[in-house]
Parts: structure tokens; sequence; C-alpha cells
């Protein structure tokens, strides 16, 4: 289990900029070299590249070149040439245990030249991390916007042991953030009535095009971001406490924004964060000894939970109404139910979970339905 802690740093820009520039060009020398080769094999990257670039780039220490090395074909080897990665002059700089060093509250940084030496001003809500789990390594950002550098520690600990509990499904959807299986609603209405207003005035802004429209467009970005971020926050959060709750079972919206659904949808899912709140819930849930698990979501929305019939005209918009048995409920609600069956009946016939059948769910074991 690993959480990392964000900490702003004051360091000299003189020093950490042209760094952090010359190692996003080693870093592109490095995915240039693996797309020409077809190979993210460290050890012939090592010897091809690393005496030129010690020439073309004396000023960076060794250990952080090869730092940058790793971090680079590393980002080719997760998405299997699939993807070009490239850094950008202020990127990023991954930093490890040979770059740095962490003693206390006393942080040392490879730089251009010596080595950078501060102390860190932890607040105090991320003490308990900082003095009780192990530090294994760290990244450098920098803030154009501000001017300010950031340094990322990250922390690792020994996973919570799983509790007992019940499996909870969550449909997730444009109108509502999150409808759970035992019936909870989580509303969108804030959340579209919030994003309206910001276009409204984003458009009416740049339509004005002055130096004082300009000004104001600056001070509202990012309002809208944090906004949702705190909102997926509140609602992870809620989800995560549940009591008795031990595995939370989403849909897998991987490839949702792949497909073409006109301009006013593609709009929608464009501005829906719904990736955030997973990510947000799966660290809540890991850190209380729950998981979260990606069910295959097709049919969800248009199968009856009770009779399992399915049928494209069962669902309209918020209504589910099966034409085989008649059964009527939110659609959401159905379909939150439909996932956690999915997942109960998929499991147990890989073998991987000690469940009863859907139909007959109280069982001896650890896991539940919900």
């Amino acid at each position: 289990m690993k959480r990392t802690v964000s900490i702003p740093v004051n360091l000299p820009s003189e020093r950490f900029l042209p760094l952090m520039s010359e190692c996003a060009e080693i870093f592109n020398a490095h995915v240039d070299w693996a797309l020409t080769n077809s190979s993210y094999n460290k050890n012939k990257a090592h010897k091809e590249l690393y005496h030129l670039l010690r020439l073309q780039h004396p000023s960076v220490p060794s250990a952080l070149l090869q730092t940058v090395r790793d971090n680079a074909l590393e980002a080719i080897k997760a998405t299997k040439f699939k993807r070009v990665p490239k850094k950008k002059p202020t990127s990023g700089l991954r930093y490890d245990k040979r770059t740095m060093t962490l003693r206390g509250q006393q942080l040392t940084l490879s730089c251009i030249g010596k080595r950078v030496s501060l102390i860190l001003n932890v607040p105090d809500y991320f003490k308990e991390i900082f003095e009780t789990w192990d530090f294994c390594g760290a990244t450098l950002t920098y803030t154009k916007n501000t001017k300010q550098f950031w340094v990322r520690l990250v922390f690792e600990a020994a996973d919570v042991p799983q509790v007992k509990g019940v499996i909870l499904g969550i449909d997730r959807g444009l109108y509502h953030q999150a409808v759970t299986s035992d019936g909870q609603f989580f509303s969108s209405s804030k959340i579209r009535g919030v994003q309206r207003r910001y276009l409204h005035n984003r458009r009416k802004l740049q339509q004005k095009g002055t130096r004082s429209a300009k000004r104001r467009l600056k001070a509202m970005s990012g309002h809208e971001k944090r906004f949702m971020k705190d909102t997926n926050h509140c609602v992870s959060k809620k989800l995560a406490n549940q009591p008795g709750v031990v595995v939370f079972v989403l849909e897998d919206l991987s490839s949702i924004r792949t497909l073409a659904r006109g301009k006013k949808m593609n709009k929608w899912l464009g501005n829906w964060a719904f990736y955030q709140q997973e990510q947000f819930l799966s660290y809540k849930a890991e850190a209380l000894g729950k998981r979260v698990v990606h069910q295959d979501p097709r049919y969800t929305s248009q199968k009856c939970n009770v009779c399992k019939h399915i049928k494209r005209t069962n669902r309209k918009k918020s209504r589910f109404c099966c034409k085989n048995c008649g059964h009527r409920t939110h659609a959401d609600l159905n379909a939150a139910r439909n996932v956690r069956d999915d997942y109960i009946l998929s499991s147990t016939q890989n073998g991987t979970q000690e469940q009863a059948s859907v139909n007959a769910p109280y069982v001896s074991g650890e896991i539940t339905l919900a």
C-alpha cells in the first residue's frame, strides 16, 4: 500500500529548471532509441546511449541520468509501443534513493553541481504517514502558473488485512454519480449545475476578450476541477466507510469515450470524472482492508435483475419495467444490482470466490450480498 505526500518547497530555479530541461531531453532520447530499435531493454539502452549522453549533458549527475533512463523505458514498456511518451522542459523529474536522501525532515536532492539540502514543512495531516511509513521515492514537479516547486514523496506500508463483509454493486452515470445495490443514490444535479455555470462564464469572458476578462479567466482556472475533486472525495469517502462492505463492484468504463455518441453526449462524457472517483474509492477502500473490482458492463442496463430477461425496451430513461415479468424499479438501481450479481456469478464460475448463488446469498463465509 502506497501513499503520496505533496509538499511545496523553495528551490533555486536557476539550477533546477535547467536540470529538468536536460532530463527531459535525456528522456526523449531514450524514447526515440526504444522506438527505433523496438526494444525497452535497459542494458542495451545503457550500452548504446550512456556515454553519448554523458558527453552531451556533463552537468547531469550520473545516477540521475540512469533514473531518467529507467523512467523512459518503463513508460514505453507500460504501453507496449502503443503511445509515444514525451517530456516537456518542465515535466516532473523522478528521484530514487540514489539521487535523494530523507533523514527526519531534512531532504537532499541531486542537482547541477552540489546537492541541495532543505528542511520540509510537513502538514499535520501528513505526519502519521511521514513518521510511521517507509519512504521509497519521490517526484519533483514545477507549476509554471505559480512558479512553485513541489516534492511528491512516496511512502509505503504493509497492506491492511482483509475484513469480512458483503459485496456492493455500484452503477455510475451522468444523472447520478453513483447508485448502490442497497438503494443509495448520489445525485449529480448540483455538479451539472456548477459545470453549466462555469461553461457559461468562460464563454462570456472568451467572447469579451479584454485584458480584465483574460485575468478573470486565469483566476477561474482550476475552480471547476477543484470542485469536482472535492465532490468525488466526499462520495468515495461515504462509500468506502460503509460498515459491513468488503468488495465494491464497479463497471469497467475504460473504453466509454472511444465511441462517437454525438456532440452533446461526448461533451458530457468528457466532463465526467468517473476515473478520478474510482481512484479515490480504490485507495480509501484499500486503507480499510476492502477492495474494488471491475465487471463487464454489457447489458446491465437492459437486463431485469429479477428474471434476467434482456431487452432494450425494458429501460426508458430512469424507469425500468421488465417486459417479461413486469418488475418495476429505478433503472440505475436495477443496473447496480446486475453489476453485483454478474460479478458474483462470474467469480463463482471461475472458482475465485466462496459464494452461493445469487438466489441464495446467505451462506457461511466471509462474503454475502448487499
